[in-house]
């Protein structure tokens, strides 16, 4: 079987263009931007460091207020409240009765923003807008040639808030861990991305109230430490890069991943959901 795998190529008359791992392994080194540390998020969960890439420049009133709470010390005593399969893992003041930060105030609706075109369109049709791409800063988002937006992919992280115009302080955030809920698209703020750890959020005990949340507070998850990395020791700052759009490796990762090669693949797809091509980042 394995040397018929092989021979799938040629049996096919035709060689296998190069995988999305093969494309990023050779993407030179000028294809690759570093994450700043300020612009990244430390947590620990249950001895797991959990890293969040935050969207400084979509969601700048969201990120200030984010960077108060953590600096301030806020989320000291807080837990994972929430975990609702297919959906979202949720953080923060389980209680709802915690004042806010010092400096901390309702930010403005950061849901969308004027048409920017972005740096590498995306080839591929998305369900839920007209058009789609990547910045250059690294981000995946959708529009409809007026406004632009976030898209809800597993692993953002959202702002959770209560009915509008309430917008969310940011003390209380959530992860997207199952199929994306692209409904939420342009209702709430979405604010940076999981990319180290996600495994950590993910695999936790499902709660068994409304809407996921633990019934009872036994069952809530500590979170031991949150801190921007730019305010950690030298040593223990995470360090990463991402792919950047405007790289011709960038093209052949978004090919590669809408068009899966042999020997497993025999039937190209030629779409891709914009959930599907998430920007890739790398450790380093």
């Amino acid at each position: 079987m394995r040397w018929l795998l092989s021979l799938a190529p040629l049996l096919l008359g035709a060689a296998a263009k190069p995988d999305a791992a093969t494309i990023l392994k050779e993407a030179p080194a000028d294809a690759w931007a570093t994450i700043p540390p300020a612009d990244l998020l430390v947590m620990r969960v249950k001895g797991a460091r959990v890293t969040i890439w935050l969207a400084r420049n979509l969601a700048p009133a969201h990120v200030a207020n984010i960077e108060r709470i953590a600096r301030a010390g806020w989320w000291a005593d807080a837990t994972i409240y929430r975990v609702q399969d297919n959906y979202v893992t949720q953080w923060g003041d389980a209680t709802e009765k915690k004042p806010p930060a010092a400096g901390v105030a309702r930010p403005p609706a950061e849901y969308d923003w004027a048409w920017t075109p972005p740096a590498r369109a995306n080839p591929y049709r998305d369900a839920y807008a007209a058009k789609t791409g990547f910045t250059a800063g690294g981000w995946a988002v959708a529009g409809d040639g007026k406004r632009q937006w976030l898209p809800h992919c597993y692993a953002m992280v959202g702002v959770a808030r209560d009915l509008a115009p309430d917008t969310g302080s940011g003390g209380d955030l959530y992860t997207v861990i199952g199929h994306a809920p692209r409904h939420l698209d342009r209702n709430i703020a979405l604010v940076g991305r999981v990319i180290e750890g996600m495994a950590a959020l993910a695999s936790l005990p499902r709660g068994g109230g409304a809407l996921g949340v633990y019934e009872r507070a036994e069952q809530r998850v500590p979170i031991s430490q949150v801190a921007l990395a730019s305010d950690l020791p030298e040593g223990e700052r995470p360090r990463f890069t991402y792919l950047r759009p405007q790289a011709p490796a960038f093209a052949a990762y978004l090919e590669a991943r809408a068009n899966r090669q042999p020997p497993f693949f025999t039937v190209p797809a030629n779409a891709a959901d914009l959930c599907n091509l998430p920007v890739p980042v790398r450790a380093g």
